[in-house]
């Protein structure tokens, strides 16, 4: 992506003509690393959560319900007064 940003001039042409450069300058072993392969721990990547709810056989409606459980942030603050909390006290 980098390279690509680097020797860009906006057209279609030079990007495709840029691309397989851009993809030579990456090493396998950041390619590998980035999709967890050497590490063999599972990462966060969306990709890999449907292609995994895909071979376990789940029907369409079933995977996207699977990949958007892992994949929904769910924020949460210690600094934050909890909705339930702040409820009761705009009745009091």
């Amino acid at each position: 992506k980098k390279y690509l940003r680097d020797n860009c001039d906006y057209t279609f042409d030079t990007l495709k003509k840029n691309m397989p450069l851009a993809l030579a300058s990456v090493s396998i072993n950041t390619i590998r690393l980035w999709l967890g392969i050497r590490t063999g721990k599972p990462t966060g990547h969306r990709m890999f959560r449907w292609m995994e709810t895909y071979r376990s056989g789940l029907t369409t409606r079933d995977a996207q319900l699977r990949v958007k459980q892992f994949s929904s942030a769910r924020y949460k603050s210690h600094r934050r007064v909890p909705e339930t909390v702040a409820r009761v006290f705009d009745h009091v």
